[in-house]
């Protein structure tokens, strides 16, 4: 549980703020299929608003599940981490987990595509999309690898001078802005594949594709939630707290 509370919860709470502090409603907004990673900005109303639900009747089930979810498997308190303990752990959970699930996705959607495409239409957009998403991925995971979080860790000690660029925001709006490119990406998955769900008549090996897609879509959120809404915000305030 958060150190945390977001008390009272309001329609004006944000979707960040709300998660970053009870990190276990991440999973109730999974199933409610609201965006609360990229779309961690906008307010519970807004959100609400955009998934035609009732606001009042989203805040009563939020408030009620807590109890409900804490019953269930544990949740990593990503905003009680220091800054660079949350990059270890966004490394070595999400990255870790990317570097071994990505080319096994590219290399089952390429499978079906050459298998099965004369059969769907949909298979050769799909394996491409998977191809593109995880080029991007890979490419997001070096530059953060290499360039960004050694500067988080810099900031947390206070010992970053002298970045190239003047300023963390900069790398920091790339990076959001890749993670909304990765997110249009999956959503265009989940389209291609009518939610992740297999048909009567999809192989083994479609099958455990879909799987694995609706797998790295909730990872995803989880991993661009804790970013987004916890790690680049702190980041930035600290880095302007220090002297120039």
């Amino acid at each position: 549980m958060s150190s945390v509370l977001v008390s009272p919860l309001t329609p004006e709470t944000t979707l960040g703020e709300l998660v970053a502090t009870r990190p276990l409603l991440a999973r109730l907004f999974e199933r409610l299929g609201i965006d609360y990673c990229c779309g961690g900005k906008q307010t519970l109303a807004a959100a609400c608003a955009r998934r035609g639900l009732d606001v009042t009747t989203t805040i009563a089930l939020l408030d009620s599940a807590g109890a409900a979810l804490a019953a269930g498997p544990a949740e990593v308190d990503a905003a009680a981490m220091g800054l660079a303990e949350l990059a270890d752990h966004i490394e070595t959970t999400h990255h870790t987990y990317l570097k071994a699930e990505l080319p096994r996705l590219v290399e089952m959607a390429g499978h079906i595509a050459g298998k099965h495409g004369w059969r769907d239409a949909r298979l050769p957009e799909l394996a491409a999309t998977v191809r593109t998403l995880a080029a991007e991925m890979t490419d997001h995971m070096r530059k953060e690898e290499v360039i960004l979080f050694p500067l988080v860790r810099q900031i947390e000690t206070g010992a970053a001078d002298g970045f190239p660029g003047g300023s963390i925001a900069n790398p920091i709006r790339q990076m959001e802005s890749e993670h909304e490119s990765a997110g249009r990406l999956t959503a265009r998955l989940r389209e291609l594949t009518d939610g992740f769900t297999p048909n009567a008549d999809a192989c083994n090996t479609h099958r455990a594709l879909l799987a694995g897609l609706a797998e790295f879509e909730s990872d995803l959120h989880r991993h661009v939630h804790k970013e987004n809404n916890v790690l680049f915000p702190r980041a930035l305030k600290l880095a302007a707290a220090q002297p120039a």
